[in-house]
């Protein structure tokens, strides 16, 4: 029997290329299959979370296992469940890893003070898996039949933001997970670890790599286009006093 994309939560925005916004942070995460190989976009909270991503990947893709997985940035709620994917390859843009060790226990912190259980939080940030690929530039997947290019298109959000495109085929349009970088929920988050002053240069990266008739789908919040990336790359340029 066919399974649903939707009955698990899912968006599917082209063939084998789909995701879920998670509950309480509405934090994104991507999901993207080729014939050989799949990628995931970020991991979730918790290893409770990312357990659940895993066992919903593999219901939706006939049984086949999450081979890669991309970080979009070091916040909580995109990275603390990929313990739960055991074997894995990883990717992040290039410093996050040791960013992530040095900084794990205000990962924990941060978690804790935005509402995960401190057992939850605990063992996510014991267990954490950093990421072993680290993307300068850009990065070509190859998944078989498709290939995904990641590329580090900050800094903005933070100082270590990857996005990740998939090239248009007859079935569906090309798709950019933004991260951060873009939030449609809400005015995008800058945190002490934000750059502000890049953060519109790296929007310009990203429709750059995207066009006119990509979707975007961003860190939080519904699909967009690319006239909303823009508007949201121009309001950013006037809140932060930059060109």
């Amino acid at each position: 029997m066919d399974v649903s994309w939707e009955d698990f939560g899912w968006e599917r925005l082209a063939d084998g290329v789909g995701r879920r916004r998670l509950p309480v942070w509405d934090a994104t995460i991507g999901l993207i299959a080729g014939e050989d190989a799949v990628l995931m976009y970020d991991t979730g909270s918790t290893l409770r979370e990312g357990a659940e991503l895993r066992t919903q990947a593999q219901a939706l893709l006939g049984g086949r296992r999450v081979t890669h997985i991309a970080l979009s940035h070091p916040h909580f709620d995109h990275v603390l469940g990929t313990a739960a994917f055991a074997g894995a390859e990883v990717y992040g843009a290039v410093g996050v890893a040791d960013l992530m060790r040095r900084d794990r226990d205000e990962l924990r912190a941060e978690a804790v003070r935005e509402g995960v259980g401190v057992e939850d939080a605990a063992e996510a940030t014991d267990l954490m898996v950093t990421p072993q690929h680290l993307v300068s530039g850009e990065w070509t997947l190859d998944l078989g039949g498709r290939q995904v290019l990641l590329a580090n298109v900050g800094p903005g959000h933070t100082g270590h933001d990857l996005a990740a495109l998939v090239p248009a085929s007859a079935a569906g349009p090309e798709v950019v997970f933004c991260g951060d970088l873009v939030e449609e929920s809400g005015e995008p988050q800058a945190g002490p670890d934000a750059i502000p002053s890049r953060w519109p240069a790296a929007l310009d990266r990203l429709l750059s790599l995207g066009g006119e008739d990509a979707v975007y789908v961003p860190g939080h919040g519904a699909v967009v286009d690319a006239d909303f990336v823009r508007a949201q790359r121009e309001a950013l340029a006037e809140r932060f006093g930059v060109s």
